[in-house]
């Protein structure tokens, strides 16, 4: 799986002219499918004019399965969501929204011909992101004493681990994603190098976007 790098307010775009009808493509990374809407509704905004902003998006995967969500947005069914659609699955994408907005020019496509041109509106779109390769990881948290610290970051950078947070009191909380691949050799090694005395909780799943 692969995910769209450009953010929110910052999107992948690109657009183009099919038989006087500009057809304009957008495209971010998202966590979640209302985050995806969100995004939609800022297109929105920004094309009052616009005939039709049709959408598809995607979200998750960690767990194996797939979150969709699509919109015709009064385009005849089957005609602008499901291509945009189309196009992120035959590229593998998630955590990613694709919008396509129409300025009608006047002269009717016909669904074969609107079935194409929000098709191409997405691959445009995705072609102008920046994309990164998806790494299914386990989430854990760890408690450590101040001078594991050194250690386990060593540890935790061996397994192409990263910290995503971390509290300070008498001791320190850590929040760590590692790779699934990794991650019972990182179990292991923490077991074995701290003597049992630090054991990583596992406390869900994450996707990671790693850029190629």
């Amino acid at each position: 799986m692969q995910t769209i790098l450009d953010s929110a307010d910052r999107p992948a775009h690109d657009a183009f002219v099919e038989k006087k009808s500009e057809f304009i493509g957008d495209a971010c990374h998202i966590s979640s499918l209302d985050e995806a809407l969100a995004f939609v509704q800022t297109i929105r905004d920004q094309h009052p004019k616009a005939r039709h902003v049709a959408y598809a998006a995607v979200c998750g995967g960690s767990d194996g399965r797939l979150a969709e969500r699509m919109s015709d947005d009064g385009e005849p069914s089957g005609t602008a969501g499901k291509p945009i659609l189309d196009v992120l699955r035959a590229n593998e994408m998630t955590d990613c929204v694709v919008a396509v907005t129409r300025y009608f020019g006047g002269i009717l496509l016909g669904s074969g011909g609107l079935i194409r041109a929000y098709s191409t509106g997405a691959s445009i779109a995705v072609k102008a992101a920046s994309k990164a390769k998806i790494v299914p990881c386990g989430e854990y948290q760890v408690t450590l004493d101040y001078p594991q610290l050194g250690s386990f970051q060593n540890l935790l950078s061996t397994v192409e681990g990263e910290q995503t947070d971390a509290q300070y009191t008498d001791r320190i909380a850590l929040t760590v994603v590692v790779p699934q691949e990794q991650a019972n050799v990182f179990e292991s090694r923490v077991v074995e190098t701290f003597n049992a005395t630090v054991v990583p909780q596992l406390v869900g799943t994450s996707n990671r976007p790693v850029k190629v």
